[in-house]
């Protein structure tokens, strides 16, 4: 008996030397890559104001619109002279990449000699693709003028956005 339990134990050795050896069945490896995007900071540049021009104001309330092209429509029992334009954003950063931009809905302009007005805003697009020269929004909008809006030079200011999608 003895030599068979000899036998078994230089077997089982060898079996098990062998197996020490031998690839891992179920062993597999893959690799993985690690990337990065590196984009150009914003710049955002107001390079035109919201302009209504001159407005003379009647004995019923109404509005005063500027589109984000540029063109005004002067309400019912108003006047309207000069020039009106649209703001305008310049926008600089990485040629080719998608930016969103936004910004208040409205703002209160006030007047010089007293009173307030409102003027509701629109942007011309909510993204913009910039180009090798960045690219530009306009903003436009709607003031609501009172019966008989006291006198004076009005102004207000708004704030714009300019964020990578």
């Amino acid at each position: 008996m003895r030599k068979f339990g000899m036998k078994r134990a230089l077997v089982g050795a060898a079996i098990a030397a062998l197996a020490m050896n031998a690839p891992a069945a179920h062993a597999a490896s893959a690799t993985g890559t690690a990337k990065a995007k590196i984009l150009r900071q914003i710049t955002l540049t107001n390079t035109s104001d919201l302009q209504y021009a001159t407005i003379i104001s009647g004995a019923t309330a109404s509005t005063v619109a500027v589109t984000t092209g540029g063109t005004r429509t002067c309400g019912a029992s108003l006047t309207c002279t000069g020039t009106a334009t649209s703001a305008n954003f310049n926008v600089a950063g990485t040629d080719g990449a998608v930016v969103l931009v936004g910004g208040d809905s409205s703002v209160t302009l006030n007047g010089s000699l007293g009173g307030t007005m409102t003027s509701s805003l629109t942007y011309s697009a909510p993204t913009i693709t910039l180009g090798s020269t960045g690219g530009s929004f306009q903003v436009g909008g709607t003031l609501s003028v009172g019966a008989n809006q006291a006198s004076g030079d009005y102004s207000g200011t708004f704030n714009v956005t300019a964020n990578y999608q």
